[in-house]
């Protein structure tokens, strides 16, 4: 079955998640309205461009040199998956948050101050409520590309079919482009089936995951 896959993709995406779009909006808030003119915030601006189209397989290579070996995070599991997914979606993230920020009007900036707000309330109760739907239009881009990586989580230890299903972010996992990677390498004619209904399985959780997350961003442009 694909369960635990399943339950294994939900887990990793919930990591990715928690810690590539708080870290990313920050990251674009700061150089979008905080940061200097300087030529290490150019440095870093032109280095998260570069990053968002380094291949994927560099950042398994990342996540197996840095968390595995180094820091002993245990090997195969959500964590250590996500972690490194994370790093791959954060890229994208910050480019989509700036974007969104510069989009919003200079005026909103300067009635807020004229009416004594500070700059970090300007930007926290004004700018980010008007450009969280562009955020999340990047935030959807960059979990869709995260949800069918393999290349990755192969270099993790990902690779290997396990029956039981994760209890928790630290237990040994596999997740669903994997599994269907794992079975379309099979012979066997049932496998083939295994497979079709893999990736109809896949495709289902990745419509799920962006309906919701556009149900969000309607919900947020209605509001502003």
């Amino acid at each position: 079955g694909i369960w635990g896959a399943l339950k294994g993709s939900l887990l990793t995406m919930l990591v990715t998640l928690a810690l590539s779009f708080p870290m990313g909006v920050l990251a674009a808030v700061y150089l979008e309205e905080f940061a200097p003119r300087s030529r290490w915030v150019d440095w870093v601006e032109v280095s998260i461009n570069n990053l968002a189209a380094v291949p994927s397989i560099i950042f398994g290579l990342l996540g197996l040199a840095v968390f595995v070996n180094t820091l002993g995070m245990p090997r195969s599991s959500a964590l250590v998956g996500g972690v490194t997914l994370a790093l791959m979606t954060m890229p994208v993230i910050v480019i989509a948050g700036r974007n969104a920020i510069k989009s919003v009007p200079p005026s909103i900036r300067d009635a807020a101050l004229a009416v004594g707000a500070s700059k970090v309330q300007t930007v926290f109760d004004h700018v980010i409520p008007l450009a969280l739907p562009g955020i999340l239009t990047g935030t959807i881009i960059g979990m869709a590309r995260a949800l069918g990586e393999t290349a990755p989580l192969l270099m993790i230890g990902m690779r290997a079919f396990i029956a039981t299903p994760p209890g928790g972010i630290t237990d040994p996992t596999s997740v669903l482009p994997m599994q269907i990677f794992l079975w379309s390498d099979e012979v066997d004619q049932a496998f083939v089936r295994n497979t079709s209904a893999a990736l109809i399985v896949l495709l289902v959780f990745l419509l799920a995951m962006n309906c919701l997350a556009s149900h969000l961003r309607n919900k947020f442009e209605t509001r502003c």
